[in-house]
């Protein structure tokens, strides 16, 4: 199911709230807390989002939670910290790369198991360019957020870097593959 749309002013509370983050992490080395108070019902129901930020149109953090446990502002709000301070793929972000920053918010949506036997079949249920997805097989896990399909438009290819993602081999196949597909509502400042 595909998340509720929001209004712009929902969008620029979500995006200035993730900003205020980032901010006070910079000056302070910690998160900031949210009150959920201080927002209005939309933006305190529970929601899973992924902040990324990209400095010179590569990526430059990305965290997020495929699971809404709590309400979306907290969600976005740390996650905005989380992408800045905490990738473990990146240092963290240090004040003078904060004006070189573009900052993607990603709401996702309920996922959707995919029922296949096999993986043309999977690959035959797939939407380019509007799925994310979700890959588990054992304790092997990983997923793609539909913005990826700008760097992977193949289906075939898609896929296979999503195994390697989960930890799994490019050419993986089992019976006990799990798939799941969501939508998202993305918004930034990009």
């Amino acid at each position: 199911m595909a998340p509720i749309p929001f209004s712009e002013a929902q969008r620029a509370t979500l995006l200035d709230s993730a900003w205020q983050c980032i901010r006070h992490g910079l000056s302070h080395g910690k998160a900031l807390k949210v009150s959920t108070a201080d927002f209005e019902p939309a933006l305190t129901r529970p929601g899973a989002s992924f902040v990324t930020l990209h400095a010179q149109g590569a990526l430059r953090g990305c965290i997020g939670s495929l699971e809404a446990y709590r309400p979306l502002i907290e969600d976005v709000s740390e996650h905005a910290f989380a992408a800045a301070f905490r990738d473990p793929r990146f240092t963290p972000l240090r004040v003078e790369e904060l004006d070189g920053i573009n900052l993607d918010i990603s709401v996702l949506g309920t996922p959707e198991a995919l029922h296949f036997s096999s993986e043309q079949e999977l690959l035959h249920q797939l939407r380019p360019g509007q799925d994310g997805l979700i890959m588990q097989d054992g304790t092997f896990r990983g997923t793609f957020l539909p913005a990826v399909w700008e760097s992977l438009p193949e289906p075939e290819q898609f896929l296979r870097q999503l195994k390697l993602k989960a930890g799994l081999p490019a050419g993986h196949w089992s019976d006990t593959l799990q798939v799941w597909r969501y939508s998202t509502e993305c918004f930034g400042d990009t």
